[in-house]
């Protein structure tokens, strides 16, 4: 199911062009929403999400699938942690649904499912190892990348309970906005995969959004 937004984007209080192969690493506030934008339609953003009061409680896959009851994210979906808390919420989302199994591209992963040449090529793990060793100041490490959701990515299921990647199923300008229930680091990779459909092969910029609260009347 979709629901678009009610937010305007001149009023967002932060707004940032990730380009496709780069990462994006800031603290949104409790109450904050947040929104990441596929600009150009059919991209992957691996996303992964830590308390920021304590960085060892993050999003789990495994907490947030059992709770709802649906392996796809869309509007309404609570995105759990490990300790079983609510780290953000799905307010708004024009594409309806977004994956959590299919994990984050990695060198590694890149010779197994491709070939032996693949592993020089970029992957998200890359990204998010730039950025946990650029921003020191968050205390996390490579010992931290757990869970993460693919915002866009088309994942389905087979009969027999296997994975395999389609096509994606956004658009230019479609996105996912969520509202922070907690502060939150955000880590996003803006998928570099050149080797599977997740974005047509063809990586394209993403874009981040920032609201502060509504107060109370």
């Amino acid at each position: 199911m979709t629901k678009p937004s009610k937010l305007n984007s001149a009023d967002a209080v932060y707004g940032k062009i990730v380009p496709a192969g780069d990462y994006w690493m800031e603290v949104v506030k409790a109450g904050q929403t947040l929104r990441i934008v596929d600009v150009e339609g059919n991209q992957a953003a691996d996303t992964l999400f830590y308390s920021a009061a304590d960085p060892s409680e993050r999003y789990s896959a495994t907490d947030t699938i059992r709770e709802q009851g649906n392996v796809y994210l869309g509007e309404g979906s609570k995105l759990l942690s490990q300790d079983g808390n609510v780290m953000l919420e799905i307010v708004a989302d024009t594409v309806g649904s977004h994956d959590t199994l299919g994990g984050a591209c990695a060198t590694e992963s890149n010779t197994v499912r491709y070939a032996l040449d693949k592993k020089t090529m970029h992957a998200c793990r890359d990204s998010w190892l730039l950025a946990l060793a650029e921003n020191g100041h968050f205390g996390l490490t490579k010992r931290d990348i757990a869970h993460n959701i693919n915002f866009f990515m088309n994942v389905p299921i087979t009969p027999e309970g296997g994975l395999t990647f389609a096509d994606g199923v956004s658009g230019p300008g479609q996105y996912v906005e969520m509202r922070a229930e907690m502060d939150v680091i955000v880590l996003l990779s803006n998928c570099p995969q050149l080797n599977n459909p997740c974005n047509a092969y063809n990586p394209t910029p993403v874009e981040v959004l920032v609201w502060d609260a509504v107060p109370s009347v």
